[in-house]
């Protein structure tokens, strides 16, 4: 019983070893910052020449959920932190909690507040922590130091008047003033909905956080899930436990699979979910992972909500999702319902299909489809008009839908047609 006690040992030490990393970002990004042309490379760069040029800035930082635009920003803060422990100072407000002006510009004081060790004042008015703020910005400026402010979900700062960007931004324009001010947002158009004053004053940098290549994909799994030589663990286990991983890696059914699964979620956080849920399923006394971990991992990953929902969707509201995927395959960005009526109506015409309904019974389906959260509305504007007249967006992807489709028993073949081409 002992040894066998000891021969597990090996096992659990790298399944925790492998859990601890999957967990934290600073690793998971640390080798997507070795090139010179990576975001963490460029960030450092911009808000390091802020600092020790004392100029100011302005960048916005976008790409899908899961991309890893916080956890890089963060691994280029916590090193310049490092780098000018008492140059920087940082500013943090999201989107989601201080859209409103009043609200945020409270946050900036308090926090400055806070960082300075000054007295906050809870009932000042959105002037007084204005000038406040600018006030800080001189003496930081006048002490080269320099204030860095990161606005997580960018989108919804830049909705209403947009007092807080104005007047953070306006305030930089001061020869004295010395900061950053970063945003971030899952937008890629976030830029277009700043108001003229806004956009005149921001510097318009911006830094596109996008899927990984399979190179990078491959370097980064080896990097997560490869053993280290030089650690508590067995050496002989850890070469052969990096071993069995190069074969893993380098097969091609894996390779397939990885494909197969980045189809549907092609972001870093979705694939370190998928590296963390394989290596939960390492059998303990074997040691090692096998293909069949990841295998596993996938098929519990396939079971998605949304391809449940498309399953139990009327044949109708699939053709509404086929003919909002064709809109989008054109290039139109913004659609309402009547859009997809002109789509569904040119799809009968061309091919004379049968499901064609009236519009009234459309409408209905297409307020299931945003029931079931299958589709939204782009954004909160035009709470007063109706819901055929709102823009709204696809909650799928091109690759989810097809195999929606595909297991929907009577899904007409037009429709998966449409989709191949």
């Amino acid at each position: 019983m002992g040894r066998e006690k000891e021969k597990e040992k090996p096992s659990e030490k790298a399944l925790n070893l492998l859990r601890s990393r999957l967990s934290d970002p600073n690793f998971i990004f640390r080798p997507l910052s070795d090139s010179p042309d990576s975001n963490y490379s460029k960030l450092k760069f911009i808000i390091s020449t802020s600092v020790t040029e004392a100029c100011n800035n302005s960048i916005l930082l976008l790409g899908p959920r899961g991309s890893g635009k916080v956890a890089v920003l963060e691994l280029v803060l916590s090193d310049l932190l490092q780098q000018y422990p008492e140059a920087i100072s940082v500013i943090r407000l999201n989107g989601l909690l201080h859209s409103d002006d009043n609200c945020a510009l409270k946050e900036i004081a308090r926090q400055l507040c806070m960082e300075h060790q000054l007295l906050f004042s809870k009932v000042a008015s959105f002037d007084d922590n204005s000038q406040f703020m600018i006030a800080m910005l001189r003496e930081c400026g006048l002490a080269h130091k320099t204030i860095i402010f990161v606005l997580d979900e960018f989108d919804f700062f830049a909705q209403g008047k947009q007092r807080l960007l104005y007047s953070l931004l306006d305030a930089m324009q001061s020869v004295n003033s010395q900061a950053v001010v970063i945003g971030v947002s899952c937008r890629l158009d976030v830029d277009q909905l700043l108001e003229k004053r806004v956009r005149s004053r921001f510097s318009h940098r911006k830094l596109l956080f996008l899927s990984p290549s399979k190179e990078d994909t491959e370097r980064f799994m080896e990097h997560i899930l490869s053993l280290p030589m030089d650690s508590s663990l067995p050496h002989n286990y850890a070469a052969e436990f990096n071993g069995r991983l190069k074969k893993i890696l380098s097969d091609e059914r894996f390779k397939e699979l990885i494909d197969t699964y980045l189809s549907f979620n092609f972001t870093i956080g979705h694939l370190v979910r998928f590296l963390f849920q394989a290596v939960s399923y390492m059998d303990l006394n074997a040691g090692f992972l096998s293909l069949g971990n990841f295998k596993t991992a996938l098929s519990s990953n396939q079971r998605q909500l949304k391809l449940e929902s498309i399953r139990d969707c009327s044949v109708l509201e699939l053709y509404m999702m086929v003919c909002m995927k064709r809109l989008e395959v054109k290039e139109q960005t913004s659609y309402n319902f009547y859009s997809v009526m002109t789509e569904y109506k040119s799809i009968h015409d061309s091919f004379q299909t049968s499901d064609y309904y009236a519009a009234n019974v459309c409408l209905r389906a297409f307020e299931h489809l945003l029931q079931c959260q299958l589709i939204s509305f782009i954004d909160n504007k035009g709470h007063n008009q109706s819901v055929e007249f709102r823009p709204v967006k696809l909650l799928i992807s091109s690759a989810e839908l097809h195999q929606g489709l595909k297991s929907y028993q009577q899904c007409p073949a037009i429709l998966l047609k449409l989709m191949d081409r």
